[in-house]
């Protein structure tokens, strides 16, 4: 019981945590799988590849220079991924995994993707 692995204290875990501690749980673990990098691990300057859910995606004001905001969740922090001149890009949308790829900025105390190359993931 030391290490706090075992397929009890998982059980126990599962059936004692609220649903969104537990998907955010499997989130963090299928990035790791897959070879992406936690959000939390990301820094400034540093050429990432991040994956996660879609949480929100926000379309720029008619009159605005044209922008596409989602907020990608990962388990453990979000990033947001910005598409500058864009409003629509297909798969975009809530809920979604997707896999993103770029150069961490900040904003506003608030790591961000510009520009990300992206994949959208298939559900399992």
């Amino acid at each position: 019981m030391g290490t706090g692995k075992g397929p009890f204290r998982r059980l126990v875990k599962r059936l004692t945590s609220d649903v969104e501690e537990l998907d955010a749980d499997d989130l963090s673990e299928h990035v790791e799988a897959v070879g992406a990098r936690r959000a939390c691990d990301c820094r400034s300057g540093e050429q990432v590849t991040v994956l996660g859910r879609l949480r929100s995606v926000e379309l720029s004001p008619r009159d605005a220079v044209a922008t596409l905001e989602a907020e990608l969740f990962d388990g453990t922090e979000g990033v947001t991924l910005v598409w500058l001149g864009r409003r629509r890009i297909p798969g975009i949308e809530p809920g979604r995994t997707i896999k993103a790829q770029g150069r961490i900025a900040m904003r506003d105390g608030r790591k961000v993707l510009y520009n990300p190359y992206y994949e959208l993931q298939t559900t399992t």
